[in-house]
């Protein structure tokens, strides 16, 4: 089984790429895997979108929202700091929608990492809301981790739950993935954008997952419509081949017909439904697009 990667791992060695860990999964069956380090528990960092979106797709199939679902029925606005706004640069009026596919209207997108880590704000909900829009939510696409915190603040506002212990139940028990540390912020939410610590292993079970629709032994645990939806383009993007194919809800999309989940570092979970297949990789490397190219080029001719 080793062999069948051993032209990836050649490939990864020859370039230099800091990948600690690959599994393939196809026609339900693991196909190939590579360690170079032991596949313990890592921070999955923007993979953990990918997650808080099941969360939301389970919200809606309960009625606890909708994608029309706005900010302004969960949190009221810093009006001191707003003022009189326009509605259209009012973030009150940001749908659930928006915030999936990144287009709530900011030019320079709030709680970034640094900010994060430097914010004397506690309450980031209330910090989020007192920021004036740079221009109408729906249109442009923005990559931003504060859109991914509001969702799940505003999932962890309407289900009375945080992400993480709604999630426990409903996905990570059935998926057999069990005492989740996922970060959270000053006031107990669930990072949602970032933070959640799996395996490769169990990243490559979420694959699956997504791979069959939300189907697990038998059972429906995430709704197969809101799968085929989230990881379908709703906008364009732009960038290097593997980032300018256009953006679902918290997915990408890929060159070869795939979409993926993808963290910061080399964190990939890449779904190819046309070859029944799922690839998993952890890494820690920046050069993201070469560890894709890799994948295109030594794995999935072999597929």
């Amino acid at each position: 089984m080793s062999n069948r990667l051993s032209g990836f791992i050649d490939y990864i060695a020859d370039r230099g790429l800091q990948v600690h860990s690959t599994r393939v999964r196809q026609s339900g069956q693991l196909w190939g895997k590579f360690d170079l380090t032991e596949d313990k528990r890592r921070v999955q960092h923007s993979i953990s979108k990918s997650f808080t979106c099941m969360a939301v797709g389970l919200a809606i199939e309960e009625g606890k929202l909708t994608l029309g679902s706005r900010l302004g029925e969960f949190f009221n606005n810093n009006t001191s700091v707003n003022g009189n706004l326009e509605p259209s640069l009012d973030p009150g009026n940001i749908t659930l929608y928006n915030l999936l596919r990144m287009s709530s209207g900011h030019d320079s997108p709030p709680l970034w990492a640094d900010e994060r880590a430097s914010l004397k704000e506690k309450d980031w909900a209330k910090y989020y809301m007192s920021l004036p829009l740079d221009r109408k939510p729906g249109d442009i696409f923005t990559y931003s981790s504060g859109d991914t915190f509001m969702i799940s603040a505003m999932l962890q506002a309407a289900t009375g739950e945080t992400v993480r212990d709604y999630l426990t139940p409903r996905l990570f028990k059935p998926l057999g993935i069990e005492n989740i540390k996922w970060e959270s912020s000053p006031l107990g939410v669930t990072l949602g954008c970032a933070g959640l610590s799996i395996s490769n292993e169990e990243l490559s079970i979420f694959g699956q997952l997504l791979l069959q629709y939300g189907l697990w032994e038998g059972k429906q645990i995430v709704p197969e419509s809101w799968i085929r939806f989230v990881t379908g383009k709703q906008i364009d993007t732009k960038g290097s081949p593997d980032w300018a194919q256009g953006y679902g809800c918290q997915f990408w999309m890929c060159t070869h017909d795939a979409y993926r989940a993808d963290g910061a570092s080399g964190q990939l979970c890449i779904i190819l439904p046309r070859k029944d297949a799922v690839i998993a990789v952890n890494s820690q490397e920046d050069r993201m697009q070469d560890i894709m190219d890799a994948v295109w080029t030594e794995i999935y001719p072999l597929l």
